[in-house]
């Protein structure tokens, strides 16, 4: 009976000795619960990186400099210009230019999508404001054409249809995308001066893309358009035509008188 006795108490005390193993090596083995996987940095991809520099090498050094630092009299310094600034330039593609000195003009992009991505991704990776994230979706028109108005009509015109400024040209906005206009405006490319977040903050910045958006497809309730050149040409044209009717119309009429009754 003894024996049997001990050997229970034997058989519980090795239980209980596994036991608490157990529960004391259970934190270390069993795999965490909710662990959510590494958290990325947001550093671009290093193989989007080696391709952008491989580019930048081919065709931007001779302006730029091969360290993107610039070159005096020909090219600025694109180290703090930002993912933002270069998308900008490449999706319009003001650049490359022709020549160092060239107005920046728009026109058809040099390089593809991918390439474009890969020039962003190297530029970017030296520092500077980013692709600007814009929704212009659901935003006020008539806040949008207020800011419109007080600060781009000087230069582009109400209908976006571009001007002269001093010492550029404003282009139209008729092919700018939404990310283009807020790039443009958190970049300041070229003359146009840069507003930042004090200035027109991310509301402003959503109201003023779907403005230019809309001015692009405006709902012409009058009928003919006429390309959208502003009211004072387009009364003029107006003019125009009326003048042109009422000499044909008078024309028909001396004719008429001429003949006389029959």
């Amino acid at each position: 009976m003894r024996d049997r006795r001990t050997g229970l108490v034997s058989t519980v005390a090795t239980a209980s000795a596994l036991a608490a193993m157990v529960l004391w090596l259970a934190p270390a083995l069993a795999p965490a619960e909710g662990t959510a996987p590494p958290a990325t940095t947001g550093a671009p991809d290093s193989a989007l990186v080696n391709q952008g520099r491989a580019l930048f090498e081919e065709g931007c050094p001779s302006c730029h400099g091969f360290d993107a630092r610039g070159i005096p009299g020909q090219g600025p310094s694109l180290r703090g210009a930002g993912a933002g600034a270069t998308d900008f330039y490449l999706t319009t593609g003001r650049m490359p230019l022709s020549y160092p000195g060239e107005e920046p003009l728009r026109s058809k992009p040099r390089y593809t999508d991918r390439q474009i991505a890969a020039l962003v991704a190297y530029v970017g990776s030296f520092g500077g404001p980013p692709i600007p994230k814009v929704h212009p979706e659901g935003a006020s028109l008539s806040r949008g054409q207020e800011l419109f108005a007080s600060n781009c009509a000087g230069c582009h015109a109400i209908s976006g249809a571009g001007g002269v400024a001093t010492g550029a040209a404003a282009p139209p906005l008729w092919e700018a995308t939404s990310t283009q206009v807020a790039e443009a405006v958190r970049t300041g490319p070229y003359l146009m001066p840069r507003f930042g977040r004090k200035d027109i903050d991310r509301a402003d910045l959503d109201a003023l893309a779907a403005y230019v958006a809309y001015a692009q497809h405006p709902d012409n309730a009058g009928g003919w358009s006429i390309g959208r050149i502003g009211p004072v040409p387009e009364g003029m044209v107006a003019w125009l035509l009326a003048g042109v009717a009422l000499l044909c119309v008078a024309r028909i009429i001396g004719e008429r008188r001429k003949e006389g009754p029959r």
